[in-house]
């Protein structure tokens, strides 16, 4: 078994859309980057490809290449699931944490988790979502933008030997 750990932080931007967890969440304000920014799940592919000890998103889908250029974060997680496949990894499970003064996403996680159930193949009780405040300390408590962190456990895939 094989762990890895993925953080990240976007910063708001007004004239975004804000999506979490491959959702579309009304909000005031999106979060700013290169693709549609969903921090949720580009912790996600951080940690799932740290668990393989593979290069992190920035190496896969670079912010200088104009194709990933306001893609779906669900689009890329598909694409590090394939990779995981092809490097003969299966995963386990999921847990991640996000961390925002707003909005609040408790009535999101259910879809949540049926997206990235979805998407990488695991049972949804294999996928933890959390969120949590910053308790209005910091960039994130003076609502600057979202962090989260997220962790995944994999395994190797054994193959047969033929005799």
């Amino acid at each position: 078994m094989y762990v890895g750990l993925g953080y990240d932080v976007h910063r708001f931007k007004k004239g975004r859309p804000l999506f979490l967890g491959g959702i579309k969440i009304d909000n005031l304000l999106g979060l700013d980057g290169h693709s549609d920014a969903d921090v949720l799940l580009h912790a996600l592919m951080d940690a799932l490809l740290g668990a393989c000890g593979l290069n992190d998103i920035g190496h896969f889908f670079p912010s200088t290449d104009i194709k990933f250029k306001n893609i779906s974060s669900v689009s890329l997680l598909e694409i590090v699931y394939k990779e995981l496949k092809k490097q003969k990894f299966s995963i386990n499970n999921v847990d991640i944490t996000v961390i925002a003064e707003s909005p609040k996403i408790y009535p999101f996680i259910g879809q949540i988790k049926n997206i990235i159930s979805d998407t990488i193949k695991i049972k949804k009780d294999r996928v933890g979502i959390k969120a949590t405040t910053n308790e209005k300390m910091g960039f994130l408590g003076r609502k600057e933008g979202i962090a989260a962190m997220a962790i995944a456990s994999v395994k190797k895939i054994k193959t047969r030997r033929l005799k």
